[in-house]
Order: structure tokens, then sequence, then C-alpha cells
């Protein structure tokens, strides 16, 4: 670089083509001619127009000497490619140089011809090429662990255009927090750029970021959207029972999304072990929503994989969704009564074949609880030794445990049965009619039942329950709330297995919890728990756990993920009897996958994409711009490839090439027509 009055060159050894200027000079110089003005009498009047031609030919002369210095200066400049420092464009080598890449599934609508994720593509490698020379980069993208080392322009092409559509994705949000974390601690002087080339979907964009985000950054949202079309997606898909019947019919209930225009006659059709079982045609209901039940029989026992998919033309990433279900899942249940037999836990385990329930008297021996999934205390009083010791066992093996105590004045035989059991205790009787007020969605029993819960749920009504109070290590977690925070259901973890303590019995005496929506699927996922799901559909990317029963396992084994040609081991925990899997944390692209274990079956799990990549909807940016504080300039990608980028240098190069373009113009002009200056 070299400097020049204020003016930095980029390429300087360009400036030595300045000595060319003498060219026209000499070339001039020898052209100069001297007139000697002779009079003659005939010629006398003519001496007003010779005057007039000579100096029009003067004047012709040094036109052309100034446009060939300038055409010959104005192109040397060109090419020495000059700027002025202190700009922002000069300072940009200091600040840290941020390309985001959304290599999300939405990106592979297309505009036009080509996809959002070619032209973001292109329009980044297009900056790249236009920076300074001497910039490097970070590149991020969705599925690239972020590097912590800038590279140079050429490596950081290698990495745009080595990158392919991943199911990932990834918010603005969490862009900002990446980038906030590479820059030095306190430090302000080390600000960042990013660029992030992205069609800014209404997910992943927030309406107003934490300035603490922006602090230090300059934020350039290059912005590409699809034409208008319409698409149709697999919101959801469920089982209308906990588990899968071989030999017999059974129904899937999916809900079908639509926004804009959809093609004509959609089908919808599954396949189960990849084949074709049943079709639907569905009808949105206002143009958005169908809900359609698909009846099916599955052939064989043992691991089903089912295929959802659409007949959409024009967004297929997310035609597809998957579910992996066992059939005759052969859950057995344990009743332990107090009293009577309760006829709501045995018409809600009676109603599917795939449960075996037995029950026993409390006094019953408790050597026989090893070979069941759940155990249900049905109107206990009284908590003996024997049961007191029955119940810890279970719990150490991992099994699943559920009380509901019977209606007593005398609490004391239970508060010495629950402190030793988990440091629980009744600390009284309420007798007040009270309804739930609340229900933790973040529960393991509501999160498998619900992909939200419905506004409208009718939540349950308890004439009397015991007011229930545990220390820390009782681990507890409540599942319904009373509006004054005492728990109605309440999961305690005292051991390996779950506690679950209802604070009222399971009979209408106590309210209309054995009769509402939520008593028998609650009973079936704490039976399932512990023998692991039946059924399996786990968006990419899910911080969720898969719950994988292990047989004879130790701490030096771990589950395996095979699949779509890899092998990995996920992030896993123990719970229980058994492993907690994090596998939407390891698999990235959907699929069906299978858990494997040694010593244990093997379990299919079915991955698909994460549904909030199939909203389409994106956000006004007039709006954004207003909401956003910080320095944040937004820009469109085509804006990108035209080279219109404010923290690059301003292209004087250009216009220095423009002038010269001019000059020669003008300088042909006065060759091809002489007589234009006399005219001009």
């Amino acid at each position: 670089m070299h400097y020049i009055c204020g003016v930095t060159f980029l390429y300087p050894l360009f400036l030595s083509a300045l000595a060319a200027l003498a060219v026209p000079v000499l070339i001039h110089l020898f052209n100069l001619r001297k007139y000697k003005t002779v009079f003659f009498p005939s010629t006398r009047f003519l001496r007003d127009i010779k005057l007039t031609s000579r100096k029009q030919s003067e004047l012709r002369y040094k036109l052309l000497l100034a446009t060939r210095m300038l055409f010959l200066a104005a192109l040397v400049f060109a090419f020495a490619q000059p700027y002025f420092p202190g700009t922002n464009a000069d300072t940009a080598t200091d600040r840290l140089q941020v390309i985001y890449l959304d290599n999300s599934p939405s990106m592979t609508v297309k505009k036009g011809n080509r996809t959002l994720f070619d032209i973001s593509r292109e329009a980044a490698a297009a900056q790249v090429k236009q920076a300074r020379r001497g910039s490097r980069f970070l590149v991020f993208t969705n599925d690239r662990p972020p590097s912590f080392y800038p590279v140079p322009a050429e490596k950081a092409l290698q990495e745009i255009y080595a990158t392919d559509i991943s199911v990932m994705s990834k918010t603005v949000v969490q862009l900002l927090s990446s980038v906030q974390s590479l820059l030095p601690a306190g430090k302000v002087g080390q600000p960042a750029d990013v660029y992030c080339y992205s069609d800014f979907q209404q997910n992943v964009i927030p309406v107003l970021p934490d300035s603490t985000l922006t602090r230090g950054i300059a934020f350039f949202g290059l912005t590409v959207r699809p034409d208008a079309a319409g698409d149709m997606h697999i919101d959801t898909a469920f089982l209308t029972r906990p588990y899968l019947e071989a030999g017999k019919n059974n129904s899937l209930v999916v809900v079908t999304q639509a926004t804009g225009k959809v093609g004509d006659n959609p089908v919808l059709q599954l396949l189960v072990n990849g084949r074709v079982k049943c079709a639907a045609s569905p009808k949105f209901i206002n143009g958005t929503r169908s809900v359609d039940t698909l009846r099916f029989m599955a052939d064989d026992a043992g691991a089903q994989r089912m295929e959802l998919t659409l007949n959409d033309a024009a967004v297929k990433f997310d035609d597809t969704f998957r579910i992996s279900a066992r059939s005759a899942p052969n859950l057995s249940v344990l009743v332990v009564n107090g009293g009577k037999p309760n006829p709501y836990v045995q018409a809600a385990f009676r109603a599917y074949n795939g449960f075996r329930l037995n029950e026993i008297d409390v006094s019953a021996p408790a050597s026989v609880w090893k070979s069941y999934n759940l155990v249900i205390l049905n109107g206990i009083t009284d908590m003996p030794a024997p049961l007191v010791k029955a119940v810890c066992g279970a719990l150490a093996n991992g099994q699943n445990i559920c009380l509901f105590p019977g209606k007593t004045a005398h609490v004391e035989t239970l508060n010495a049965g629950l402190r030793a059991i988990g440091d629980i205790s009744i600390a009284g009787l309420d007798t007040a009619v009270q309804t739930v007020a609340a229900i933790r969605e973040g529960s393991s029993l509501v999160k498998d039942l619900f992909e939200r819960v419905p506004d409208n749920v009718q939540l349950p009504i308890a004439t009397w329950h015991y007011v229930l109070r545990a220390g820390l290590s009782a681990n507890a977690q409540s599942v319904l709330v009373f509006r004054n925070g005492d728990p109605f259901l309440v999961k305690y973890s005292p051991l390996k297995g779950r506690f679950y303590v209802c604070a009222a019995s399971a009979d209408l005496e106590a309210g209309n919890f054995p009769g509402s929506y939520f008593f028998a699927p609650f009973l079936y996922r704490m039976a399932a728990e512990q023998g692991g799901s039946s059924v399996y559909a786990v968006p990419a990317g899910s911080h969720s756990p898969v719950y994988f029963p292990l047989n004879g396992s130790s701490e030096r084994d771990a589950v395996h993920v095979f699949g779509n040609g890899m092998d990995v081991v996920p992030p896993q925990r123990p719970q229980g009897a058994g492993v907690d899997v994090f596998v939407g944390d390891a698999v990235s692209r959907p699929g069906f996958y299978d858990l494997a274990f040694r010593n244990s079956d093997t379990v299919s799990v079915a991955i698909n994409m994460d549904k909030s990549e199939c909203d389409l909807a994106y956000p006004d940016l007039d709006k954004v711009k207003t909401a956003w504080p910080g320095e944040i300039h937004w820009m469109s990608t085509a804006d990108a490839l035209a080279g219109a980028d404010v923290r690059a240098p301003f292209p004087w190069w250009k216009v220095a090439a423009i002038v010269a373009i001019l000059a020669a113009i003008f300088e042909t002009l006065l060759v091809v027509k002489p007589k234009w200056v006399g005219a001009a």
C-alpha cells in the first residue's frame, strides 16, 4: 500500500505507468507547426477566415492532448485502485468479519429457477471476492461448529462452496450470542461485522432482540425471499392408542397444515415398513388445517416404521413425517389394593390388550413386584414396614410406583412410611373443593401426551386432598398443581425409579380425576416409562431424551445409534432402570435409526425435521428495522452481488474506469469529426 496526499492505493506499482503521460505531450510537441502569413491582393479578404481556422485547430490539438492524458491517467488510477483511509472500509480489517450462511431446509424453496440457498451462497462468495485484500473471515452455518480463527478469503470461499443444506436451523439470537462469545470480554475496541444471508423466517428473527447481543456488532441482514407459493406440511401425527396392535385395525390421526394456495387434490399416503397401507385426501378447513384419521393394520409384530408423505410439488423438504412404533409392548401393571379394587384403574388398563393387569391385596408378599413395569398402591391408609421395604426395593430396581392414598384422619402411619421412602410427608387434610389450576408441561407425563396443552382443557377438581410436603432429597416435580401452590399429582425421584403420589384417592368421592381426560393417559405413561416407549417421533435437534431400558448395564457401557451409514454414541444419562438418550442432539438427518445396547432389545427411533422450518411466514422488515437497536443494515442478496456493501471500500477504481471510457469517446469524436469543436 502507498499513500499520496491522503489517498491509499491498493496496487501502487501501477502508478509507475503515469510516465506514459509523456507520450501524448511529445506527440503534441512534434505536431506543432509555425505559420507565416503572406498576404496577396486576391486573398486579403480571406485573412479573417484563416485566422479563425488557426484558432480552431489549436483548440482541437489542446483538447486532444488533455483528453489523451486524462485517458491514460484514469486508466492507471483504475488499475492502482485508490481509496481514502480513515473510512469504515479502511478500519474493516481490524474488525471481526463473520459470514453466516443459512443452510436450513427452508432455504431449499425456489425463487425463480434457483433455490434461496444457491442465491445466498453466490452472494456470500461475491462479498468475499470483492473484499479488500488481506481481509479475513469466520464462516458460520447451522451444522458446522463455529471456528475461533479467521481465515483468508481463499479459505472462506472453500468453506462457502462446501456448505450444503442441513436439517438444523439457527435463530438470529443464537448467531449473535455465538459472535459475542468470540469477542474479548469487556473490550469494546474489537467490534465485529456480521453478514447474515438468510430468508429470515418469522421463527428465527425476534421482533426486539436484547441490546447486549448487538453491542459492538454491526449487523448486515442480507435477505432473500421466495416467490409466492403454497405449501403443505404434516404438523403432527399420533396413534389413538398408546401402542400399536399387530393384526388389528389401528387409527392414526394426522394433522396437516397449509399456507398459501395448495395444489388440486392433495394426497396423504401412509407407508408401513415400505408398503403402502392407505391414503386420504386432506380437506383444509379455512384453507389452513386438515385433520384426517388413517386406519391400517400392521402385518407383523415388532418394530413398525411408518412414513406419511404428501404430494406437494411446490415445497418438498417438509413432505415426509416418520413414526416408529412397537406392537405388543406387553407392559405389566400390578395393583396393590388397601381396600376394594378400583373400577377406574381396571377400566383404564383393560381397555387395551397391550397391558397385563394383576391385582393383589396389600398383605400379599412383595417378592412378585420385580416383574412389573408399574405398581399402583390403591386406597392405602397404612404403610407398614414390609410395604415400605417393598416400595424402596422396587424404586431401587428402577420400577415406577404410583400411590393413591385412602382418606383417613390418622396420617401418622402414612407419614412414617413416606419419610422412610424419600423424605415425604403429609402436612394435613384440606376438605375445601379446589380445581387444579396448572399443569406442568415440562413433566415427562405431559410432554409426551401433548405437543401443546390446549387452552380449553378441563383440569381435575378435588373435593378433598392431602397437603404434601417433601425435602430436597426427594427431588420433587409437580405435575398438577392447585392455585395455592399445593401439588395434586407430584413425581418424586429418591432412587432409580419414580414415585408418583396423588394428593387424593382415585375415586369419585375425592373428585373427578378418575373420570378426567388425564387419568388413563397418565397411568399409561407411568407404565411405559420403565419399559420404554412404544411410539417414537423425535425432531432433529431436539433436546428431549428417549428413554431406553437397559439390562445388565454398567458405567462403562453406552447406547449406540445406528442408521444412514453412521454409528455414534449420543449424549445420555442414567434414568431409573435405563438411560435417557438424547438422540436428537446427535442425529441431524431425518430418517429411521436404531438404538442398540448389549443384552438389550434394539429400539427403532424416527427422526423428523424441525417443524419450525415448515412455517414459511416472514416478518415485515420495515417493522424490524425500526425496532432493532444498534448498527443494523438491511439489504437484499442482489445488492451484495452488485457490491453494495457499506463496509467495503468505495469503488473509486470504477469511477476512474468510467472517466477513461468517456475520455476515449471524446477523443474519438475529436479525431473523426474535427469540425465538431467549431460546431460546439
